[in-house]
């Protein structure tokens, strides 16, 4: 079992930066593949960015190419989203996920409690 805990949002203007933090804790969260997605309202969730275990391979949506920089510190058992260039249309609650089964980078089994994230205009 992992636990995630996001922090980081907040309300920024557009063309601003933010940086979300996930901490996970367990005996094991440093082996966990972990993720970022988010849910707009009235809209389904959606998967933002991967990264590995070992962090030497990550993943992003096509919307997150080029803006967003997805991290992890194994030591401190941490993943970041470092988001820049925001835009309205990034508005959403951020949630961090956590596997460790060798499944697609999109699946995976605990969540955090998600974390607001408003761009204005």
């Amino acid at each position: 079992q992992v636990q995630l805990v996001e922090s980081g949002g907040g309300l920024v203007q557009a063309g601003g930066s933010l940086r979300l933090s996930c901490a996970a804790s367990g005996r094991t969260a440093s082996s966990y593949r972990l993720a970022w997605f988010r849910q707009a309202p009235g809209k389904e969730r959606e998967f933002v960015a991967a990264i590995s275990w070992s962090g030497g391979t990550t993943y992003y949506a096509d919307s997150a190419k080029g803006r967003f920089t997805i991290s992890r510190d194994n030591a401190k058992s941490t993943v970041y989203l470092q988001m820049n260039s925001l835009k309205p249309e990034d508005t959403a609650v951020y949630y961090c996920a956590a596997d460790d089964r060798r499944l697609s980078y999109t699946t995976y089994s605990y969540w955090g409690q998600g974390t607001q994230v408003t761009v204005s205009a």
